[in-house]
């Protein structure tokens, strides 16, 4: 008797589980998290940036451009143009109580981006993406300005990582 026991119904148990886990795990795709797809780097090399206005916005460009040429510069023969507008905003967190004077603060920085193929003018991607930098405020001014630029510059870094990790990915998915 097979299911006297109970170990008939116990391997069919184990057995409809194994497929079912088989099922669930063949529609997986497994690819490290800040890879590229095969042939996005190509795409990647071929999204020209629209100018910048401001010395941020100058920053999160060329950082784009790195990133999506691998250092080779800006492209030549454009499939794609990416649309961008920065903004960054200061933020006083930390007052001195005395002289009511901010200590510390947030460099807001933040970008509205729009891809666009440019033969069809199809909209590939868009999207607003922001980072924030933690500046202290010395109490000299141009000590105060270096690290207000130098929070800038590392928010921009990351912005542009950000759009890039976004763009890779509407790429990746044509």
């Amino acid at each position: 008797m097979l299911l006297s026991d109970g170990t008939g119904l116990s391997r069919f148990a184990k057995a409809f589980a194994g497929i079912a886990i088989l099922g669930v795990v063949a529609g997986c795709q497994v690819r490290p998290l800040y890879s590229t797809p095969a042939g996005t780097e190509g795409k990647l090399a071929s999204v020209a940036i629209s100018k910048a206005d401001d010395r941020v916005e100058q920053r999160v460009r060329n950082e784009l451009i790195f990133l999506f040429s691998g250092g080779g510069g800006e492209t030549q023969s454009a499939l794609y143009h990416l649309e961008l507008n920065v903004a960054v905003r200061k933020v006083g967190v930390l007052l001195d109580v005395r002289d009511d004077i901010p200590r510390a603060g947030r460099i807001v920085v933040s970008a509205d981006y729009n891809l666009v193929q440019t033969d069809s003018g199809e909209t590939l991607a868009s999207g607003k993406r922001s980072t924030v930098a933690l500046v202290d405020y010395p109490v000299q001014e141009f000590a105060k300005l270096r690290a207000v630029r130098d929070a800038e510059d590392r928010a921009a870094r990351e912005l542009a990582e950000l759009i890039r990790a976004d763009v890779a990915s509407a790429l990746g998915r044509r």
